[in-house]
């Protein structure tokens, strides 16, 4: 007796329908994301405030640079886990407008000075760490640039209904990345 195999009808869709419709759907998705702000009717008051919240993100991100710049110089053997987030932060601030600083040591040794001299000279607590505000272990402070990380994201993914097209899509992004940032300092290493 012969053994015959039975024929292969495909019991769902077909690929070329799925791959017709994927690429349909793809046209939609980019049509709705190609349209510029000032293409969607955005008055001049809107554009003074996204311009606004433009510039209030770019803050946030270079006062969390700044808080990570002071972690670093508390804690330099975070450094390899940290430098690579802070870069992050960085190019965040620059990509919402905020200003290049010339270069991170000199920033950290600034920011650690400044807190330094913010610290009132007979505090005791000052001693607890290399830099007064940043947390006495590393696992401490990674958690306190965590909690920074994800009450920034909380911020940004609330502004986002208030802000055009391209702003909201930049502050989505950014906001994935604090919230990946946070997973991250959170993980214990072993």
């Amino acid at each position: 007796m012969p053994f015959t195999l039975p024929s292969r009808t495909p019991s769902g869709p077909r690929r070329r329908s799925l791959l017709a419709g994927a690429a349909g759907a793809g046209a939609v998705l980019l049509a709705g994301c190609s349209g510029s702000d000032s293409d969607s009717g955005t008055t001049g008051a809107s554009a003074s405030a996204a311009a606004r919240a433009r510039a209030r993100a770019a803050r946030d991100s270079e006062q969390l640079a700044r808080r990570y710049e002071a972690v670093l110089a508390a804690h330099p053997a975070l450094s390899a886990r940290l430098s690579p987030l802070l870069a992050e932060v960085e190019r965040h601030a620059e990509a919402f407008g905020g200003g290049k600083r010339a270069s991170r040591s000199a920033s950290a040794s600034e920011s650690a000075s400044a807190s330094a001299s913010a610290a009132p000279a007979g505090d005791p607590s000052a001693g607890a760490s290399a830099s007064p505000g940043v947390p006495a272990t590393e696992k401490e402070a990674r958690g306190e640039l965590a909690a920074a990380e994800r009450a920034l994201t909380d911020r940004r993914l609330k502004a986002l209904a208030d802000v055009p097209g391209e702003l909201a899509r930049l502050l989505a992004s950014v906001a994935a990345a604090g919230a990946a940032h946070a997973f991250l300092l959170t993980e214990d290493k072993k």
